[in-house]
């Protein structure tokens, strides 16, 4: 399982990068590990607001079509179209294939270090 120390990790399995006043939000590496290859992916409109653990895009695999819930509560200031036409690029390079950019941060879950997301993996 790789993790990234600049990053940070929610329970559900989604890595944050702050960048400036917004940040980006993608899918672990654990994540698209456990749901296999990735067929199709469903995101937001720009200008869409996400709310801290609520669903904001889905992924399908072979296996299931599985929520990606939001860690923070905010804007989204950009998607990444080329994941429409390549979801599979979420299998190659989890943490290049992000999904949305989101600023206007209005709440922030509690994030996890790449420490504290191995252990509460490992956990399980």
């Amino acid at each position: 399982m790789e993790l990234r120390e600049e990053l940070k990790y929610s329970k559900s399995h989604e890595w944050v990068k702050e960048d400036g006043d917004q940040v980006i939000i993608g899918l672990t590496d654990y994540a698209q590990s456990e749901l296999g290859d990735l067929v199709f992916v469903n995101l937001p409109e720009e200008g869409d607001q996400v709310t801290v653990g609520e669903a904001f895009a889905d992924v399908e695999s072979v296996k299931a079509v599985s929520d990606v819930y939001s860690p923070v509560s905010g804007v989204v200031n950009e998607i990444n179209e080329a994941l429409l036409d390549a979801p599979e690029s979420i299998n190659e390079a989890p943490y290049d294939a992000w999904f949305v950019k989101v600023g206007e941060i209005a709440e922030t879950e509690e994030l996890l270090s790449a420490e504290e997301y191995r252990a509460f993996v490992e956990e399980g």
